[in-house]
């Protein structure tokens, strides 16, 4: 048992959580005194939150376990609080878009895992026969991209290959997740490369991303099927979002820290730490976010995170064009959320809410982001006005290179539960989830 002050139904009350067998069995007011084999009274000045929910996680093995692994991924997981991820399909060899690349996905991290983990499948050109085997098998949903992804294995398609995926998702109940950026605009955007961060935003234009999630606007219009827009980095989009929300678009859309933390202006010349795809933009576009969210607009955020070896990371000597794109921010996505929303004004309670129950229901965890009776006993004691300063070389994802490393946060996790007991990070016991099975 659990006692504390806690997150149950929206807002903070002092309780007590019975636990059995990983579940939430009873939540009662403090003093009610419940009896339990084992108690835990959190301290004041800590509280008790749902564990988070990442749905957008590259773990990259097998076939590139030298940019991360289960074993580090889901280690950095279970320090920042989150207690299930969902796995992207591409960035391992081979790319989960056939029911016999998931099952060696599965194999590779059965018993490695520190947290729960599920599995997005992909949509690449041809596959569209392993859809329905895939759900039938348990993934999430579906990823595709509408550009080059970056890795050969997985190539992108075309708005017409998507449309017919949409087609088939939607008949079998499943979501689309896309990377919505137009190829041909950003063909012909300007690429200079070099250290200067502006020419490569200027590469990445708005347009070519405001492009594409029209495409997928009109798909998900046309076929009905669930689409989820994936790191949405351009306030102009905005508007057109909730003009398709309003209409009844089964549209739904994240973003993340990195976004709303991080300005354009800021980027040194030069350090590619910085460097992801769609880019950090400008602190005006960083500010729209924010109301985005807040609207309901945008509806959560997750990592997109995204390891590479430093190698890569820092290939062509500070020139972002050549550079890997992708922020590791598992580890420090809840201090990174909350340390900017309490200085907009925003309770801790939405920045919950949009890291753990928003992206727990969009995928059909029904188990998981809440603390409620029937629920997983999975927890996050966070002590939210303690602070501390990043070093890389203490997060726990595989290579230390953070462009947030310096920067003063608030909020320390002190403890993760899965399934009612602190995750021990020696001893890996989390499970492998498929979608509909409890």
């Amino acid at each position: 048992m659990l006692r504390g002050r806690a997150l149950v139904d929206g807002a903070f009350s002092d309780v007590e959580i019975g636990v059995r067998e990983g579940r939430i069995t009873r939540i009662a007011a403090a003093g009610t005194g419940l009896q339990a084999e084992n108690l835990v009274d959190v301290p004041e000045g800590e509280v008790i939150l749902p564990g988070l929910v990442d749905t957008h996680v590259h773990v990259n093995e097998p076939g590139r376990t030298e940019w991360e692994g289960f074993e580090s991924a889901t280690r950095a997981a279970a320090a920042g609080g989150v207690t299930t991820i969902v796995d992207m399909p591409l960035n391992s060899i081979p790319p989960t878009v056939s029911v016999e690349a998931l099952d060696i996905k599965r194999a590779t991290a059965e018993g490695r895992v520190f947290v729960d983990v599920g599995f997005w499948g992909g949509v690449i050109p041809g596959n569209i026969a392993e859809l329905p085997p895939l759900v039938e098998a348990g993934v999430y949903g579906f990823k595709c991209f509408l550009l080059p992804s970056g890795v050969d294995e997985f190539p992108d398609v075309s708005v017409d290959e998507m449309r017919d995926a949409m087609a088939v998702i939607e008949r079998l109940d499943s979501l689309l997740v896309v990377h919505a950026e137009d190829g041909h605009i950003i063909d012909h955007a300007p690429h200079h490369g070099g250290p200067e961060y502006s020419d490569f935003l200027a590469s990445r234009p708005r347009a070519a991303e405001d492009a594409a999630i029209a495409e997928v606007i009109r798909g998900a219009a046309d076929t009905g099927v669930k689409a989820h827009i994936l790191h949405l980095s351009n306030g102009d989009s905005l508007s057109r979002i909730a003009e398709a929300k309003a209409r009844g678009v089964r549209l739904t859309v994240e973003t993340c820290p990195h976004y709303l933390t991080l300005d354009a202006e800021d980027i040194p010349a030069g350090n590619t730490a910085f460097k992801c795809c769609p880019p950090i933009r400008e602190h005006a576009n960083r500010d729209e976010l924010w109301q985005g969210l807040e609207a309901g607009t945008i509806d959560y955020v997750v990592s997109d995170h995204s390891p590479s070896t430093p190698e890569m990371k820092f290939k062509g000597d500070g020139d972002f064009e050549q550079a890997w794109g992708g922020i590791s921010s598992l580890q420090l996505g809840l201090p990174l959320i909350w340390t900017e929303a309490k200085g907009r004004g925003i309770p801790l309670e939405r920045v919950v809410s949009w890291m753990s129950e928003a992206p727990a229901a969009r995928v059909g965890l029904t188990d998981k982001g809440r603390i409620a009776v029937g629920n997983a006993a999975d927890f996050a004691v966070f002590a939210p006005e303690a602070t501390f300063v990043v070093d890389p070389h203490t997060l726990e994802h595989r290579h230390p290179v953070s462009p947030y490393e310096g920067r003063v946060l608030s909020g320390i996790v002190r403890t993760t539960y899965l399934a009612g007991a602190p995750i021990d990070r020696e001893r890996p016991r989390g499970r492998l989830l498929r979608r509909g099975v409890a």
